[in-house]
């Protein structure tokens, strides 16, 4: 008797007795990758814009893209080993990588360029097969369109790079995003002018008088900036054009195929739709 009364005293002062905590419910993450070239790169290319406006808080995106690579040579230099690394990173349910070249593959690219017939399809099923060796999932994405006329008709010089990567697509059932057919739709919809806007600054007097008669004309560059030498020795000629202007060195300039923001939300918008398109299990984790 007096033991129920106390085991009643203590439930009045206790109360009932907690349900044990839940585990913690592990999260469903997936990676996204970019690898590709200046188009894609952070300071002239697509990729920030769909890295911080298109991805929601439960898919990584991380852009590897470097200016002035080709499929060869960001193989070569070990871009693509970092790539490698980042697909081998645990705690994802699934890393895609999405892979983009052809504009420093085309001819007169020292160093860079690749044969079209050859090197620069078996590029990319290197990059497919190594990437699902790494048990992650390779989406390939044809060449941004560059964003040249002449009497008022875009010049799509990078077609054939882009069919390559749609041939290589289809010979190893890999998804693709055609972003080179839906850059060119786009652009010349809205023809040299309008199209204009998507530099990374405003063209000259010049270049703009030339984009209203259909046909564009060669951007000035800016002048390169004066290297700072030490007193001691004078660099060689060699030395001074290297830190003017390193391979892939980010510049802003108005150029008919780098993005300022305007041009990085616009195509970043189209990847984004294509995407989901070619990847249906990614839709969930895209912001259209």
């Amino acid at each position: 008797m007096f033991a129920s009364i106390a085991a009643a005293l203590m439930l009045q002062v206790t109360g009932p007795a907690s349900p044990a905590p839940e585990p913690p419910r592990p999260i469903s993450a997936s990676k996204i990758i970019l690898v590709g070239d200046s188009t894609t790169a952070v300071i002239g290319g697509w990729g920030p814009s769909f890295c911080s406006d298109h991805v929601t808080s439960f898919v990584a995106c991380v852009n590897l893209a470097r200016g002035g690579r080709s499929s060869g040579s960001y193989f070569v230099e070990g871009s693509w080993d970092l790539a490698l690394a980042e697909m081998s990173t645990p705690g994802f349910v699934a890393t895609y990588v999405l892979i983009q070249f052809g504009h420093n593959d085309q001819p007169g690219k020292p160093g860079r360029s690749t044969d079209l017939a050859t090197e620069f399809p078996a590029n990319l099923r290197r990059y497919v097969a190594e990437t699902r060796a790494r048990g992650a999932i390779p989406v390939l994405v044809t060449p941004l369109t560059r964003r040249q006329f002449v009497d008022g008709r875009l010049q799509n010089d990078l077609e054939p790079w882009a069919e390559a990567a749609r041939a290589v697509a289809a010979e190893t059932n890999t998804p693709l995003v055609d972003l080179n057919a839906s850059s060119v739709a786009a652009v010349q919809a809205m023809g040299p002018t309008l199209a204009a806007r998507f530099a990374q600054v405003a063209p000259s007097p010049e270049v703009s008088a030339a984009m209203l008669t259909g046909t564009t004309i060669a951007s000035t560059p800016p002048a390169p900036a004066p290297v700072a030498t030490a007193p001691a020795t004078a660099p060689s000629t060699a030395q001074n054009n290297a830190a003017v202007e390193p391979l892939g060195q980010a510049r802003t300039a108005f150029d008919y195929t780098h993005l300022g923001r305007a041009g990085a939300d616009f195509f970043a918008a189209l990847v984004t739709r294509d995407l989901m398109i070619a990847v249906p299990a990614l839709r969930r984790g895209l912001v259209p």
